[in-house]
């Protein structure tokens, strides 16, 4: 350590480089205690909302991050019905990873909301395979918020196949609104906000960025 004598006498450069290691070291103590209290391994239920861009993106990240672990993947895309997607394009041909497709669109174009309960409900029977069958690591479940802010499936009942799933198995729920109860049920809740949209600006969604 240095005394106070001998940091007075101490160039500007090196009073810097002294109080960054100091603080450094501080932050260092504090990093490793909350490493060590963090011991329990679990199979964790995520869930990423908000008005912003990236939710779905951030969902497909961690696939490509299971992926390069060797784990087996489940993705169910409800709500969107496209399938020219780069990331199902990638994803959909790699050997752990399972992609199904099961809206029949954006519920401002279909204008059926007995079609889209009906689409939902099937959906939700390829999910529940996945979220009762161990062997898939991660299942993503891209959009299910709007599945249940629209009530078109039963809230307990997708709330308690959440909770009872194979017990080290993570999934990752994405989509606008997500419902107090399945916040309260997630381990973690990133909630997404935009500060500016290329969108907002007239701007068409791009390929290899948007789709």
């Amino acid at each position: 350590m240095i005394d106070k004598t001998d940091l007075l006498n101490l160039s500007p450069e090196a009073k810097r480089e002294h109080y960054h290691k100091v603080r450094m070291a501080r932050k260092k103590t504090q990093i490793d205690a909350a490493i060590a209290r963090a011991d329990t391994e679990k199979g964790l239920l995520l869930v990423i909302t908000g008005n912003g861009k990236g939710k779905s993106t951030s969902a497909f990240g961690m696939v490509g991050r299971a992926l390069g672990h060797g784990k087996k993947i489940g993705v169910c895309q409800f709500i969107k019905s496209r399938t020219d997607t780069g990331e199902e394009a990638f994803f959909g041909q790699q050997e752990n990873c399972e992609w199904h497709v099961l809206g029949d669109g954006f519920t401002w174009d279909t204008q059926d909301r007995s079609s889209d309960i009906a689409t939902s409900e099937r959906g939700w029977q390829v999910a529940t395979k996945m979220l009762t069958d161990p062997s898939y690591d991660l299942v993503i479940l891209d959009e299910l918020t709007y599945l249940l802010s629209y009530d078109y499936l039963d809230k307990d009942a997708v709330l308690n196949t959440l909770s009872e799933r194979p017990e080290m198995q993570h999934v990752v729920v994405t989509g606008r609104s997500a419902i107090a109860e399945l916040r309260e049920l997630a381990d973690t809740v990133s909630d997404v906000k935009d500060e500016k949209h290329a969108y907002k600006s007239g701007i068409k969604a791009q390929k290899g960025i948007d789709f």
